[in-house]
Parts: C-alpha cells; sequence; structure tokens
C-alpha cells in the first residue's frame, strides 16, 4: 500500500482549481499519453520545464534589443485592422517618451484586441523583439498587463512542453496546485553524497525547477534525474535478485538435436554465435535461472542461436516459447525452423489473435499436455487460458516493445522456474541497456555470416522518383525483387507523407501485376499470401508499412526504398535496410527524403549513409533522439524517463546503479531508515514490480 504521505500527490489533476474534466482530457493526452489515464498531480510536478524564459530586461522603445526578449511600459495608439479574407496582419501601433512600434497579430482576434489594448491607456508588454527594417515589432506579445498587475508578469519563467488546447498559464495554476501538495518527504539519497555534489533536498530541488530564480543550468536537475535513475535501478536490482533467488532448474540437453540444425544450416556459425550459444547453454545448464540479453545487429544471426537453446531446453524434457512481436515475424519464424528442423520430430506451432474456437482449444490441449515442443507466438502467449506442461525457456524477441512485468509475466507460466533470454536487432547504448536490462546478464553478437555483402546506401530527394523508378523497372527485368516502404497507409490530408495505398496504386499501373501490398490492417491471411508470393518470385515489388521492419526474410529482394526516410529514427532506418543484402546479389537502399530537410534529419540520413554499423547507429540515434523516441515509447506520448535524459545523465545511471547494488545488498528489503525513505522513492516514480516484490516480502 502507498504510503498515506504520498497520497496527495496522486490524487486527479480536476483537483487543481479551475481545472474541470473536458481540460483534464489534455493534460491526461499531454502527461500519460492517454485521455482515458487520468493526470494526476504528481505527473504535473514530473513534467519538467524545458527553457527558462528571462524577462528581466526592462528599457524604453529606443532602447530595445536586436533580438530577444523585453518587458517595456507603453501606451496604446492606432489599431490598422487586418482587411478580411486577406492573410495580413493586424498592427496596433505603440509608444512612449522615445519612439514608436508595433505588436503584430496575425490571427483573427474580432474585438478582443480592441478590448486588450484601449487607445490612449497603457499598458505593460512582454515578448521577442524582432525587426521590419527600421521599425520595432513584438508578434503575439507572451504578456499584456494593465500597469497597477506588473507583479502578473514572471521576471524568470518556466516554459513546458505542451499539447494542442492546453496554455502555459493553465498549466503553471496545475503546477502551482501540485506543489502546495507537496508533503515534507524523508530524505533517501546520503547526507555526504548530497554534499559531494552540492545538491539541495527533493522537494527544494522541484522548486527549483518550476520556480526558477536564474537562468542557466542547475545541479536541481541533476539531483531529481539521479532520483529517477535511481528508483530505476533499484526496480531492476530486485527483479533480478528475486528472478535469481527462485529455484531453477538444470536443463542440459544431449546435444544431438543441436548438431542436426548446426549441420542443416547453409553455412558455419560464426565465432559470436558459438561463443553466445555456450554462454545461454552454460547458463541453462545451471540450477540459477538464466536472464539474459542477446543484442546483435541486423543480420547477425540470433534467431538461429535463439533456436539452439529452444531446441537443448526441448532435449532436457521441457518445453520452449519464442515471442514475438508482430503475426508476419511468429509464422515466418515458424516456416523458418520448420525447415531447419525437418526429420527431427520436433513439433512447433504459432499462437497468435488469429487462432480460434476448436483450433485453438486442440492447440492448447496439446500445449497443456506437452505434445507442442516450441511454442512461437506474440502477446497471445501471455493469455491465461496459455498452459504449459512444463515451460523451460523463454525466449522474446525485440524485446524493446515488452516491459519487465511483461518479461516476469510470461516467467510464471511456470511453476519449476523458467529461463528467459529476450533478443534484440537493434543494438542497444550501454546506457539505454542498463535502464531498461540492468536485470539481464549481456552476450553480443558482433560479425555477420561470411558471405554478406555491404548494401551500397542512396540519400536522394522525391523529386528524382521517375528516375527511381525506372531503375526498378530494369532491376525487374534482371529478376530482382525490391521492397518499397512508407510510413502511411492512407492519404492524410493534415500529413505530407506518402501513403502505401497510394504508392501501391502508382507502382502496379508501372508495373502491373508484380506489386504487392502489406501492412498492419490487412487480416493474417491476406498478409500471408501477398508475403509468400513475393517470396516466391510471383511479385516482384512489396509495398509496405514498417510492419516488414524486423525479421523479415526474403533473400532475393536486393532493393530497399524507404519513402519519406527524414520521418524515421535511425535505428527503424537500420532495420528496414537489413531487409536487403541477406542473400548473393549486391543490394541497394534508397533514402528518399522531402526538401527542405532539417538539421537533425540531415544528420540521420548522413549516418545512414556513412556506416552500416549498428551500434555507431544506436549510440547516435540517442543523441539524436532521446531513449523515448529511440524505443518507439514517444509514439505512445511518453518518453522513457521524466527527469532524465540518458545522453546527458549516462554518469549519473553508472552511479545510481551502483548505488542500488551497494543498498540492497546492505537491506535487501530496504527495512533500514534510508531502504524506508528509498520505499518512498520506489512508490513516488511508480516502479510496480519492486513495489510487489516488497511487499511480497
Amino acid at each position: 500500500m502507498r504510503p498515506a504521505l504520498l497520497n496527495p500527490l496522486f490524487t486527479d489533476v480536476t483537483s487543481a482549481k479551475g481545472i474541470g474534466t473536458k481540460l483534464a482530457k489534455l493534460f491526461s493526452r499531454l502527461l500519460r499519453g492517454d485521455e482515458d489515464q487520468p493526470a494526476r498531480l504528481v505527473d504535473v510536478l514530473f513534467h519538467l520545464p524545458y527553457q527558462v524564459i528571462d524577462r528581466r530586461f526592462r528599457c524604453t522603445i529606443s532602447q530595445l534589443p536586436v533580438q530577444g526578449i523585453a518587458t517595456l511600459k507603453v501606451t496604446i495608439g492606432k489599431h490598422k485592422l487586418a482587411p478580411r479574407g486577406t492573410r495580413l496582419p493586424t498592427k496596433i501601433d505603440v509608444f512612449d517618451d522615445t519612439g514608436h512600434m508595433s505588436l503584430v497579430f496575425f490571427s483573427n482576434f474580432g474585438d478582443h484586441l480592441a478590448r486588450q489594448f484601449p487607445v490612449g491607456e497603457q499598458r505593460f508588454i512582454s515578448g521577442e523583439v524582432s525587426w521590419f527594417g527600421a521599425e520595432a515589432q513584438m508578434t503575439h506579445p507572451d504578456y499584456v498587463v494593465r500597469p497597477e498587475e506588473l507583479n502578473h508578469i514572471p521576471e524568470i519563467e518556466p516554459v513546458y512542453p505542451l499539447t494542442a488546447g492546453l496554455s502555459g498559464k493553465l498549466f503553471h495554476k496545475a503546477v502551482d496546485a501540485a506543489i502546495d501538495k507537496l508533503p515534507p518527504l524523508p530524505e533517501w539519497q546520503d547526507e555526504a553524497f548530497l554534499r559531494q555534489n552540492a545538491w539541495v533536498g527533493f522537494n527544494e530541488a522541484l522548486l527549483k525547477e518550476h520556480r526558477p530564480s536564474a537562468v542557466g543550468t542547475s545541479p536541481s536537475r541533476n539531483r531529481l534525474a539521479y532520483d529517477e535513475l535511481l528508483a530505476n535501478q533499484l526496480a531492476l536490482t530486485l527483479v533480478r535478485g528475486q528472478m535469481k533467488r527462485e529455484s531453477g532448474r538444470v536443463l542440459s540437453g544431449t546435444g544431438e538435436l543441436r548438431s542436426k540444425i548446426v549441420n542443416a544450416l547453409p553455412y558455419s556459425l560464426t565465432g559470436s554465435q558459438k561463443s553466445a550459444t555456450e554462454e545461454i547453454l552454460r547458463d541453462m545448464a545451471s540450477d540459477s535461472r538464466m536472464i539474459r540479453l542477446l543484442q546483435g545487429d541486423v543480420g547477425a544471426g540470433k534467431t538461429v542461436v535463439a533456436l539452439l537453446a529452444l531446441v537443448t531446453a526441448v532435449e532436457a524434457g521441457a518445453q520452449g516459447a519464442f515471442m514475438v512481436p508482430t503475426e508476419i515475424l511468429a509464422r515466418q519464424h515458424l516456416a523458418s525452423f520448420a525447415r531447419l528442423t525437418e526429420g527431427t520430430g520436433l513439433h512447433i506451432v504459432v499462437l497468435t489473435g488469429r487462432e480460434k474456437g476448436k483450433q485453438r482449444a486442440e492447440l492448447l490441449e496439446d500445449l497443456a499436455s506437452g505434445k507442442i515442443h516450441i511454442l512461437i507466438g506474440t502477446h497471445a502467449l501471455f493469455q491465461e487460458d496459455v498452459a504449459y506442461r512444463d515451460l523451460g525457456l523463454v525466449v522474446i524477441d525485440e524485446q524493446h516493445r515488452f516491459g519487465v512485468h511483461q518479461r516476469l509475466a510470461l516467467q510464471d507460466k511456470s511453476h519449476l522456474g523458467t529461463d528467459l533470454l529476450v533478443m534484440t536487432a537493434t543494438p542497444i547504448p550501454r546506457t539505454l541497456s542498463l535502464t531498461l536490462y540492468g536485470d539481464m546478464d549481456v552476450s553480443k553478437l558482433t560479425e555477420k555470416p561470411a558471405g554478406r555483402l555491404p548494401v551500397d546506401t542512396r540519400v536522394m530527394p522525391l523529386n528524382r522518383m521517375e528516375e527511381i523508378v525506372a531503375g526498378i523497372r530494369r532491376s525487374l527485368q534482371q529478376g530482382v525483387r525490391a521492397y518499397w516502404v512508407c510510413p502511411l497507409v492512407e492519404d492524410s490530408e493534415e500529413v505530407d507523407m506518402a501513403a502505401a495505398q497510394s504508392r501501391f496504386d502508382d507502382l502496379n499501373a508501372a508495373f502491373p501485376g508484380q506489386v504487392g501490398l502489406v501492412h498492419g490492417r490487412l487480416k493474417g491471411a491476406e498478409k500471408d499470401k501477398v508475403m509468400a508470393d513475393f517470396k516466391s518470385g510471383a511479385l516482384s515489388v512489396l509495398v509496405a508499412t514498417t510492419v516488414i521492419e524486423v525479421g523479415v526474410d526474403v533473400p532475393e529482394a536486393s532493393i530497399m526504398v524507404i519513402e519519406n526516410a527524414e520521418r524515421f529514427g535511425l535505428a527503424q532506418l537500420h532495420q528496414l535496410r537489413g531487409r536487403v543484402g541477406r542473400g548473393s546479389a549486391k543490394s541497394t537502399c534508397i533514402l528518399l527524403y522531402q526538401e527542405p530537410l532539417g538539421e537533425v534529419a540531415k544528420q540521420r540520413l548522413s549516418i545512414m549513409r556513412d556506416t552500416e554499423d549498428g551500434f555507431r547507429i544506436a549510440e547516435e540515434d540517442l543523441r539524436l533522439r532521446g531513449a523515448g523516441e529511440m524505443l518507439g515509447t514517444a509514439q505512445s506520448g511518453l518518453p522513457l524517463f521524466r527527469m532524465a535524459d540518458l545522453s546527458v545523465h549516462g554518469e549519473l545511471l553508472a552511479a545510481a546503479r551502483d548505488d542500488a547494488v551497494l543498498v540492497l545488498q546492505k537491506d535487501p528489503l530496504l527495512s533500514s531508515p534510508r531502504g524506508e525513505a528509498l520505499r518512498h522513492l520506489l512508490y513516488l516514480f511508480e516502479r510496480d514490480e519492486a513495489i510487489r516484490l516488497l511487499a511480497s516480502g
């Protein structure tokens, strides 16, 4: 149960004066990523400003700067209204004893401007100064107040990331309400550590961020970031300790099935595949639970390593489960596993949301009886009615799409102790790995199978479309197959991006009968047919959304076109490029962009052109986008952390990890005075897995 001291912070944002249910939905969208998830005052407190505006510069019109923020007292002069039906701005002349300037408004405010700026009266205004020739201007001033209300203009103003419909003034009101509810919290940081870093207490740090008294970097932000990272590392260390304490089992196979699979491979295992397999098998053969992360670049051969681990579990008399993020990938793995295990007697089955009724019932019966050796599936593997006779090993592919609680949920399907192997096709920077997988040991695949040719990556503007289509036509005549990836399924009037459907129509007109379309809204059977036709060569071009991002393996495809590549993250571009270069032919990846390119997009595309090193790409992705977007969580509206930025606070993360390990070595149940304070920290940052483990003792 949450400490009573914290309850006021977890009250709904509607407890703040002036915020009703309609506005609360905007707060929920901003702070929880979902209008149906009520925003709380604690969410407001943890939503820190991204910049601070200094409004202390007071001047006359003759003293206005060339650029920057200024606050000044003026008299309202003539209104020059914009003619109706035009895009011209409305201008209001203002003056003081030293000169004249214009206030500029591009929206039609009706009578509002006349009421706000009565001719002849004085007002204090504050905002960004610009110049039109020799004339000073202020476009849409941030503040306009009567002389007696000057104190309504903050001297140092925090600026928050907001969502459409939510104003800064309204958010400031919520911040004030949240600060009023902030209770005196027990200090969980060591006093000597605080002095060493010149850090203030947690409450004071929050106040300094939300009510700053100066401009520039503040140690209070580092203090808050460290608290959030420490909560994360405590949770992961507790989970790791619990899973390690739970009795594991010895899964030591005969090696007979493994040998048959290795002999069936069309290539020899790389050195890193062999060493990773040895590490995994060593963990499985011990009586402690395996909790291991397998990372490797695109095409490094993780799936084969996973299959060798799964058949080892089967050799030891147990079952294996292999969870993947998409149905397409699940069925593709089934096909590739079937080829490699032909004649071994292994019974491997897929379970996704598509299996229903009698088919599903029979499958679950076979699983519970042990007839099924390896089950491949999506989130369906988590469902309550899925019961295994003896689940010995769980493999999770593309694990960054699944959280710690989901990893634990799947392991709970076994009462005998389940080993866990999670995999990523996107190399993960060390700082990110520590925050997400601090509960795991790590194996890395650093080589690609012999014979893999580099992919020729080219960056081209969309206005060269005809040239690219002509090049694809020549390639198709030579039997080449091509992917064409678009970001959306249907055209959107709001977003100027290509849609897969309209691009399919265009390419199908150019190459009649040779083009297929795959996207997330297609029914499973339709997807399967299109993918099968592309794989067999019945189709030569596959237009797709990012549903083909992970794991799709068609060695004959050697062209990848990514439209609006500037809208994709580096990791996603790297994944998509990894769909080609899997066969013996030289492959090409064309990154099409819409001009003009922003600076960050330009950097991303340059990195893609310059390197295929997934580890370097991952580090650059973290630097350019931050952890939340890199993992895809930005799509749900929420970052990985609310106060910490891994590209800035990497050193703090390492210190937080060491601190968490030391604390829990001395005090595993957090029952000491500092431990009790740290429990408040875990509740404050809602580390549910850790809280549940502590509650169970």
